[in-house]
């Protein structure tokens, strides 16, 4: 048995989240712990919410709530919706916990023992109505370059001009809508990223089997320009991690807290910890996930994230860990995905366009959605939601092969056999055969798990689906009933126990449904299926079954196009 740490990029807390982010992170994520779970190894899987910087404040100031108030609830928002997509982690935790808290200045502390943090001055712009200095996106005004009047501060959404404050004409505060501003100098701490640069390029030149998309990114941002950069972790702000050093004071860093990207990470190891303190357990519980002298040494981590947040944890995530000289596990295996556009454009969380978390769950359970999202994950490339083909994919793929299958062989029993599988009959040729098709299909499925390939996995499981189907089909127990009913309850006891089997494999992609499918098979032996022709003799003659509800139904062509109609625009 392996020990498995699984993290997936931890979600800002700003807001309830659209499919695109979902499926860039945390569901395949989710896909890969249930996996390895099934397979009997022992799992530690966190995520957390990212709950500092400037648009966590903007976003309470618009509710009128305390900053903290607002993220604890947002908090509480983000963790029903994970659960309500059943998501399993072991921790959902925060980047504003106490935690989280000792150790970012822990590591500061051994950062700048290390030589490896700089004071850095700096001028940026101050805005006397908000009485806070403003990061650049923060400033809007209008471009030099093209006219638009809505620039920001860092780049102008209209002509994509990169920009500095100072460049924007009749500039003015993105939170007040102030003029009276004016340029002050400030200090800050940067992490020196550029002298980690050898230790960085070696380690990720070490990553052969990372997929390329990952390793891709990391070495451009290593190579581009003038290669990796030292990096601001501090900011003026009043939310966010003190700047301390260890427990102690950091004299002309008073007021000032970490960047977000600086210590959100950090709450990767501060989640084990939150759940070994809210279990009662000691520092040994979560420091043998995460230190190698601890017993760190033999768990493989495996990280999931979109495309965009690769840099940080390729490199200055990587760089802190390093930089630390302390014995920290790093991550071995980076899953990066591409994105999930929305018929024909971007999800947009600002203007409210696609389908946003909460709004799936009302429509339609979390197996619709995690199916399509999973059988569609964007991983060479960019990859489309249409409803046509979400429409199409639940109706044929959930609907007619999966649900189908099961519906079929449970009403046909009950009809002619009871509730209960039937006894008579020995395997003959096709079974044999299947047996050897589904014992090819599943070394191949498990092939592809491993390897994280989850477009690869999900086809091949809708492959193993389909084989039971063609089985029941050509087998056709309902004629064979009538000459040899013998012959019908050996079709119908091996299909009883395929809706078993198929219920173990299908519990990543699918889990309430695999559950549906156990409780109706009465069973609780979900033993990952090592020899297949075993596990299709789990459930012997006599075993009660139930015929289950409708696993799931069609998606009708007037409800995709009032679906597609509501989810164009702007929310509310």
């Amino acid at each position: 048995m392996a020990r498995v740490l699984i993290t997936s990029a931890i979600p800002y807390i700003n807001g309830i989240k659209h499919l695109g982010n979902l499926v860039g992170s945390q569901l395949p994520a989710d896909l890969y712990a249930r996996y390895m779970r099934g397979r009997g190894h022992e799992v530690m899987f966190l995520c957390a919410t990212d709950e500092h910087g400037t648009p966590a404040e903007l976003a309470a100031a618009k509710t009128g709530e305390p900053v903290d108030v607002y993220c604890a609830r947002m908090h509480g928002v983000q963790k029903e919706l994970s659960d309500g997509f059943a998501l399993s982690f072991d921790k959902f935790g925060r980047s504003s916990s106490p935690q989280n808290h000792v150790l970012t200045q822990h590591f500061a502390g051994r950062l700048a023992d290390a030589g490896l943090i700089g004071e850095v001055s700096e001028k940026q712009v101050y805005s006397h109505a908000d009485g806070r200095f403003l990061p650049d996106r923060y400033i809007e005004g209008t471009c030099p370059n093209c006219g638009y009047e809505k620039a920001r501060g860092d780049q102008c959404e209209n002509c994509t001009k990169q920009l500095d404050p100072t460049d924007l004409i009749d500039p003015r505060s993105a939170i007040s809508g102030s003029t009276d501003l004016e340029v002050r100098e400030t200090k800050h701490l940067y992490l020196k990223q550029s002298q980690m640069r050898g230790k960085l390029e070696a380690w990720i030149d070490s990553k052969t089997d990372w997929p390329i998309l990952t390793t891709s990114i990391a070495k451009k941002w290593l190579n581009d320009g003038d290669g990796l950069q030292d990096r601001g972790i501090t900011r003026d702000l009043h939310w966010g991690v003190p700047v301390k050093k260890g427990d102690a004071d950091w004299p002309g860093m008073e007021g000032k807290v970490f960047y977000v990207w600086f210590d959100a990470p950090i709450e990767y190891i501060a989640a084990a910890r939150e759940w070994a303190d809210e279990q009662g357990l000691d520092d040994s519980a979560w420091e043998r996930w995460w230190r190698t002298d601890r017993g760190a040494d033999d768990v493989r981590y495996v990280q999931f994230m979109g495309k965009d947040n690769v840099p940080f944890h390729t490199l200055s995530f990587p760089a802190t860990i390093m930089g630390s000289g302390e014995d920290w596990k790093l991550v071995d295996y980076i899953k990066s995905f591409n994105y999930l556009n929305y018929q024909g454009g971007q999800f947009s969380t600002s203007q409210g366009r696609g389908v946003f978390m909460d709004q799936a769950l009302e429509i339609l359970p979390a197996d619709y959605w995690r199916w399509w999202l999973l059988s569609h994950a964007p991983e060479s490339g960019d990859a489309e939601f249409t409803w046509e083909n979400f429409q199409m994919s639940v109706n044929k793929d959930l609907a007619d092969v999966l649900g189908n299958f099961v519906s079929r062989v449970t009403k046909f029993c009950r009809s002619k056999f009871g509730e209960e599988v039937p006894a008579g009959g020995e395997l003959g040729p096709m079974e044999t055969a299947l047996i050897d098709d589904l014992t090819a299909r599943i070394a191949r499925y498990q092939d592809h798990m491993e390897a994280i390939e989850v477009r690869k996995a999900a086809a091949e499981l809708r492959a193993i689906w389909v084989a039971g189907n063609e089985y029941l089909q050509s087998a056709a127990p309902w004629a064979a009933f009538k000459e040899d009913p013998a012959r019908a309850a050996v079709t119908v006891r091996l299909s009883l126990n395929l809706v078993r089997l198929y219920a173990i494999l299908s519990a990543p992609f699918i889990p309430e449904a695999s559950a549906t499918m156990l409780a109706a098979m009465k069973t609780e032996a979900t033993d990952w299926p090592d020899d297949i022709a075993g596990a299709l003799q789990t459930l012997p003659a006599g075993h009660a079954f139930e015929v289950p509800e409708m696993l799931f139904r069609k998606i009708t062509d007037e409800e995709r196009e009032d679906w597609q109609a509501r989810f164009a625009g702007v929310r509310s």
